[in-house]
């Protein structure tokens, strides 16, 4: 892909690529293969990658973040996704604090972003229930108002960041009986907070270094200044509001996924040989890998479309629906070809492609099934 320059950057996104590139294989390369062991990424790093810069890159200066725009943060996604490093929940991070920003108190602004852009504060989302996936009006997880707190009771799923997670956008139930509308979300402060507790680190198929979780309340305590936003029954809309960004945020790890691995391939075949010769002369090596080129530069032309209308505020539901559908139904089919020229290398977690492999089956799932992603598209028909 040098040859090819997406149109969204210029010349400062090229000094800020040449620094994310730097940090990445300076901090994260070596680390990955602990945080894959343990299950997680320390929270000396998050606090660096802060100090550093790279946290809520588009959150506006005046609330401590970089003062840049998605592209931003679709720079620093790039450089981790294709070098195969999925463990910084950077994408729930971001959402998290954008959720603070688009409809938060001038307050809750001034008090959570300037300590998640410092990485102070890890922000994760706990939206999942064990009976709960895609359909959030069946969220049970209650929150009941008891003079200036709330009391919550219930339990949440495969929350990313959920180990680490210090500040939590928690969707709540304050209405039993509004349906959607009954649906808030409350800011928890889970250090040393009374009644909750993180527990299974769960065992996945794949982004072994990211840290996912249940996580359970009983009889938590939050200060009703804690409700995003001040007003009950608006959480289904927040949810809702913020999704072009996160869908976009898994095309953005989906492209980048097979860019590197493609580039990863082509090393491999260039030196593996078969019959005498390096794999890349014969005629099925050129033409898959051919094909698998050609797929991806075609999503990225429209992951790049998607990234600037992100940045612009302009992306529609319809179109975001379609970048994340796409991308991560075409990472399937390249990285398939890519690890299949690896041959019985490529099933060896040793091997980048092997890890890249199991690492983006879940893109098909999270922000949104590719089911519910044809459903949103075939309602804009």
């Amino acid at each position: 892909m040098s040859n090819y320059v997406s149109p969204w950057m210029n010349e400062e996104l090229t000094i800020f690529r040449d620094a994310a590139s730097r940090f990445v294989e300076q901090e994260m390369v070596p680390r990955d293969p602990e945080w894959r062991r343990q299950h997680h990424v320390d929270k000396d790093f998050w606090r660096l990658a802060g100090r550093q810069g790279f946290l809520c890159t588009d959150i506006p200066e005046s609330y401590g973040g970089g003062g840049g725009d998605f592209r931003h943060e679709a720079v620093f996604f790039e450089e981790q996704w294709r070098r195969g490093l999925s463990g910084l929940g950077q994408g729930v991070h971001s959402i998290t604090a954008h959720y603070i920003l688009n409809h938060g108190t001038e307050e809750q602004k001034q008090r959570w972003l300037p300590a998640m852009a410092r990485g102070d504060l890890i922000g994760a989302i706990a939206m999942t229930e064990p009976g709960t996936g895609s359909d959030l009006k069946a969220i049970r997880t209650r929150a009941v108002r008891d003079g200036d707190h709330y009391v919550v009771n219930g339990a949440k799923m495969f929350i990313t960041n959920g180990y680490l997670g210090e500040l939590l956008a928690l969707v709540v139930r304050t209405d039993a009986d509004a349906g959607a509308r009954g649906l808030s979300i409350l800011m928890l402060e889970t250090r040393d907070l009374p009644g909750f507790r993180v527990g299974r680190m769960l065992e996945k198929m794949g982004q072994k270094s990211q840290d996912t979780c249940e996580l359970f309340f009983e009889d938590v305590r939050v200060p009703a200044a804690n409700l995003l936003g001040g007003r009950e029954g608006q959480g289904f809309a927040q949810l809702m509001s913020d999704l072009p960004y996160e869908r976009t945020q898994v095309g953005v790890q989906s492209v980048a996924m097979m860019e590197g691995a493609i580039a990863e391939t082509l090393a491999y075949v260039k030196q593996r040989e078969a019959f005498g010769a390096p794999l890349l002369e014969l005629q099925n090596t050129r033409f898959r890998l051919a094909e698998a080129q050609a797929t991806t530069r075609v999503s990225r032309v429209f992951l790049d479309y998607c990234i600037a209308a992100v940045a612009t505020g302009e992306l529609d539901n319809v179109s975001a629906a379609m970048c994340k559908y796409w991308t991560s139904e075409r990472l399937q089919q390249v990285l398939d070809v890519c690890l299949q020229m690896h041959g019985g290398y490529g099933y060896m977690d040793e091997y980048l492609i092997c890890r890249m492999y199991a690492d983006a089956r879940v893109a098909r799932i999270y922000a949104g099934t590719s089911e519910i992603m044809l459903e949103v598209i075939a309602r804009g028909l």
